[in-house]
């Protein structure tokens, strides 16, 4: 089982953009952790130690940003952002395939496909999630993201 160095959950609700009110305010929730990469600097066959990591990650991490939303979730995205000493390849095991089945559970369902993206970068880096439409009305945004070092 991979550990949980560290994790955090941001809420933003957005009022108004460029000066103009919003006809309804919209919140986005964001989860992410920080988990070890058993796999830096070398190369393995089974990444399933990492899909596993992500389906463990979505069930930490959903409960929580569900309960910060004012309303159902609208759409939804995931991410990684894997260290230098690894794979895009171990970044898209956290992510896929496991991780959506607790995203799906945690916000009763939802049959678009998950946006994702990966990416190796350095500490610090930015990740820009894509956010799928889900096919049932609501207000709310979720996104996941997990970073592996």
């Amino acid at each position: 089982m991979i550990e949980i160095r560290k994790s955090i959950i941001l809420r933003e609700t957005v009022f108004s953009e460029l000066g103009v009110e919003a006809s309804r305010p919209v919140t986005r929730a964001v989860g992410m952790a920080v988990i070890p990469n058993p796999f830096a600097g070398r190369f393995v066959e089974d990444l399933r130690p990492l899909f596993e990591a992500g389906a463990m990650l979505g069930e930490r991490l959903m409960p929580e940003l569900v309960k910060s939303l004012d309303g159902p979730a609208v759409s939804y995205g995931k991410g990684a952002i894997v260290g230098v000493a690894g794979e895009m390849e171990h970044g898209g095991a956290c992510v896929h395939p496991m991780l959506g089945k607790p995203m799906r559970a945690a916000i009763g369902g939802g049959k678009a496909v998950i946006g994702s993206n990966v990416k190796v970068a350095a500490a610090g880096a930015f990740l820009d999630v894509p956010s799928v439409t889900r096919t049932i009305p609501g207000r709310s945004r979720i996104s996941i993201q997990s970073q592996s070092q």
